[in-house]
């Protein structure tokens, strides 16, 4: 059983969550609708995939800070689950590519970021630069936004096959793969930020974090939504 103290500061990080997720993004909840025309969901999968891209960027830019080696080996499996290995080839960047084949996007296509939008890049950009400047214990909590994860991702799986039938289901890899991984990751993480987090400066830290995060998440939508439009504004 948490201390009181603690317990209280798991409370505030997952109120974050409950507060500021971009699952109560218009976007989001238009996309969970099925009100999104192809181009909304193409552009959605293409912006998404620059924040996929950079996601072991970050997570290398952590790792670099980290002050242990226990750490390290723990926060590594991060970078190979989302770039694969060259024993192994796939991982989570492959898996999007497979999305984007499934609604009609080229790997060359997503590559190209041609439809990635200003307000995209921007916010994956200083996500990074958060991860890189930042002490480890905040930028470790920043990516805390993963014990909201699960039940998202489950919930667009069951709306992307019964409310989009044109999208081919083998491309949902991806989010069946986060199913697991979201919580391996999140349960680290957040031992780590509880543990280390003793003090009200440190837990604040953490929580701003956290906010921060999730305000990048809800910028991308933004972005999307601003260059594509949401529900109607597209023929289908």
């Amino acid at each position: 059983m948490q201390p009181a103290a603690t317990t209280s500061f798991l409370d505030r990080l997952r109120a974050v969550g409950a507060q500021r997720y971009h699952d109560k993004h218009p976007f989001h909840q238009a996309m969970h609708a099925g009100a999104l025309s192809r181009p909304q969901m193409r552009g959605w999968v293409a912006n998404r995939y620059y924040y996929q891209k950079n996601i072991p960027v970050k997570d290398a830019a952590i790792l670099s800070n980290l002050p242990d080696r226990e750490k390290r080996r723990v926060w590594i499996q991060r970078i190979r689950n989302h770039d694969g290995t060259l024993e192994a080839g796939g991982g989570g960047l492959e898996s999007w590519f497979a999305l984007g084949r499934a609604v009609g996007l080229s790997e060359d296509e997503l590559r190209s970021e041609a439809m990635v939008q200003p307000g995209t890049r921007f916010a994956v950009d200083a996500y990074v630069w958060f991860a890189r400047s930042q002490p480890w214990l905040p930028a470790v909590a920043s990516s805390l936004t993963e014990l909201f994860a699960p039940e998202l991702m489950a919930k667009r799986i069951e709306v992307l096959r019964d409310k989009y039938a044109w999208i081919d289901p083998a491309g949902l890899e991806y989010f069946r793969a986060r199913l697991q991984l979201a919580p391996q990751d999140s349960d680290h993480a957040l031992a780590w930020v509880l543990e280390a987090a003793s003090d009200a400066a440190s837990q604040e830290a953490c929580i701003a974090a956290l906010r921060f995060k999730c305000d990048v998440l809800w910028a991308i939508l933004d972005a999307t939504q601003l260059g594509y439009g949401s529900g109607s504004d597209l023929g289908r």
